[in-house]
């Protein structure tokens, strides 16, 4: 599967590739203007000085440091050039979020029914395909489709190029829809065929070539499982299987589900992979819930720890709070999960875009203390020091890859 022309000729001309695995794992990280510039915008504190004490310092990989989609602020989602880009800013772990095709390839998709904002299918032949075609926006209904991988061979899945994930829900033709949309602080321009879709097996044989490890995200099928005779059990299964024929070491792959059944079956059959298995929790989404209030919750946090679940993953708003000074701290979320020993990873940095009006989705719990780009590296700090958390997914890794060598974290 690796080997298939679109990676092959990518691999052939990255640099980072060229010679194979000791090439990869060899390059020179860098974390590029970025860090620098948030620095420079964060307000005069001890952690404002920390920081700049450290802008000379060599780039390291760190394990801190997650590659969520590989580094989407500016390339497309899990393609390989957005993996080695996440990988060249020293992202210790990287992700493929996986789905499968209508013949049960698994192959890197956020969602296996985004293909019409993540690729180009609705211009394309395979638009036929779609679920729900291509609408065009009239009076007051936004433009629409719905296309998925499972309506797709692997190969015809292979034929398609990557885009930015976004769409124009004005347009009125499928042009406008696929080509519009985009933030004004991301960019198209790295949406092109030579950006790599990558299978499931692809993205480990490249991020093992990278020097990074593995966390999977086994995401919710769009069709009715079990689909042809495949079940939600030989999907898990699957995704665990791919790394072994790889040879993979369990100890380097943090599989990922918001379905705690995916995870149970992890751990009672793959034991090896299930010490590390993360259960996505998703208690935001439930009526009334929540951090600070114990008595909204479904059930103690020691439970998890008791089925065996060892790593939780909730976004960065669940874990954070603002005290009476107006400073970050842990939500009461937070604090119950650390004193369960359970192990927090959280996500996701840098998805926000600039912060000057409150951060959006992810910063909601901590709106009245972002105002500015600096927060970002503020947040980080309450999440590693004060929180505890072990790992960040950012969609531009350089940023936590920064703090985590400035403060000395793996």
């Amino acid at each position: 599967m690796f080997l298939r022309s679109t990676i092959a000729l990518l691999c052939s001309a990255a640099p980072v590739l060229a010679d194979g695995h000791a090439a990869a794992t060899a390059q020179a990280l860098s974390y590029g203007p970025r860090p620098a510039y948030l620095i420079d915008q964060m307000s005069p504190s001890p952690l404002k000085d920390e920081l700049a004490a450290c802008i000379g310092q060599t780039p390291q990989r760190s394990k801190f440091s997650i590659g969520h989609r590989g580094a989407p602020l500016l390339f497309p989602e899990h393609t390989a050039i957005s993996n080695i880009a996440a990988a060249q800013m020293g992202a210790g772990i990287l992700e493929c979020d996986v789905t499968f095709t209508q013949d049960h390839e698994l192959v890197c998709r956020h969602a296996q029914n985004d293909l019409h904002t993540t690729t180009d299918i609705l211009l394309t032949d395979l638009a036929s395909t779609c679920v729900t075609p291509f609408t065009p926006a009239a009076g007051d209904e936004d433009a629409t489709a719905e296309c998925r991988t499972s309506e797709l061979t692997l190969d015809q899945f292979m034929t398609l190029t990557p885009k930015m994930d976004a769409a124009n829900a004005s347009a009125t033709s499928a042009d406008d829809y696929v080509n519009g949309g985009v933030a004004d602080w991301r960019t198209t321009l790295y949406s092109t065929a030579s950006a790599g879709l990558l299978t499931h097996a692809d993205s480990i044989a490249l991020f093992d070539s990278l020097g990074a490890d593995f966390t999977p995200e086994l995401k919710s099928p769009s069709v009715d499982m079990p689909h042809s005779g495949f079940s939600q059990e030989d999907y898990a299964q699957k995704l665990v299987d791919e790394y072994k024929a790889a040879g993979i070491d369990p100890s380097r792959v943090w599989a990922q589900s918001f379905n705690l059944t995916d995870v149970q079956y992890w751990i009672e059959n793959e034991p090896e992979f299930g010490a590390q298995a993360v259960y996505l929790v998703d208690h935001y989404d439930l009526d009334g819930w929540d951090p600070m209030d114990p008595a909204t919750w479904p059930e103690p946090m020691a439970t998890y720890a008791e089925m065996g679940v060892q790593y939780i993953a909730p976004p960065l708003w669940v874990l954070v709070t603002t005290d009476d000074a107006g400073d970050i701290v842990p939500s009461v979320w937070a604090q119950e999960a650390s004193a369960a020993g359970l192990n927090i990873i959280t996500w996701t940095l840098e998805r926000s875009g600039p912060l000057a009006t409150g951060g959006g989705w992810y910063f909601q719990s901590i709106s009245q203390a972002t105002d500015n780009d600096g927060v970002y590296f503020e947040v980080l700090d309450a999440l590693a020091q004060d929180v505890g958390v072990v790992g960040v997914f950012s969609d531009w890794p350089a940023t936590t890859t920064f703090y985590a060598n400035c403060m000395g974290l793996d």
